[in-house]
């Protein structure tokens, strides 16, 4: 892969978490831009990596994939808090989640793809943000 495309791929890749990461930001949660930017370029990297052995005998290049899931599912674990009844931190787990699919997408070039996830990514914490506080949630057991 030719240092232009590595470069392009990445910062799609940063640009989709800066995004993502903004909505988190401006909801002063704990993981905002950095958090969202840092695991879309992580995510992005681990899968360009693997991406350099694509057609190589013995290669499974998406089991480079299937621990980029699981990885993201471990720090997502990190951000879910049980306060007595109330847990906090769904959203952000599924959205840090998803940062890491707009990391994988933007490295395997799927731009048209990367952009259509993370404008919904934003739509949906946006739109169900201000929902979930219309109709009371905005303080229950599955909060942000």
């Amino acid at each position: 892969m030719e240092v232009a495309d590595f470069a392009i791929r990445i910062g799609c890749a940063v640009a989709a978490g800066l995004l993502i990461g903004f909505e988190r930001e401006y909801k002063n949660k704990h993981a905002g831009l950095k958090t969202n930017m840092l695991v879309a370029l992580g995510a992005a990297v681990f899968a360009l990596i693997s991406l350099r052995f694509f057609g190589d005998d013995y290669v499974d290049i998406t089991r480079v994939l299937s621990q980029i899931v699981i990885g993201i599912g471990f720090i997502g674990g990190g951000t879910i808090i049980q306060y007595g009844k109330n847990i906090k931190g769904l959203t952000t787990a599924a959205t840090i989640w998803c940062s890491a699919g707009a990391g994988c997408l933007a490295a395997f070039g799927m731009f048209w793809e990367l952009l259509i996830i993370t404008a919904t990514v934003v739509l949906i914490n946006l739109v169900f943000g201000i929902i979930d506080s219309k109709i009371g949630r905005g303080t229950s057991n599955e909060g942000d």
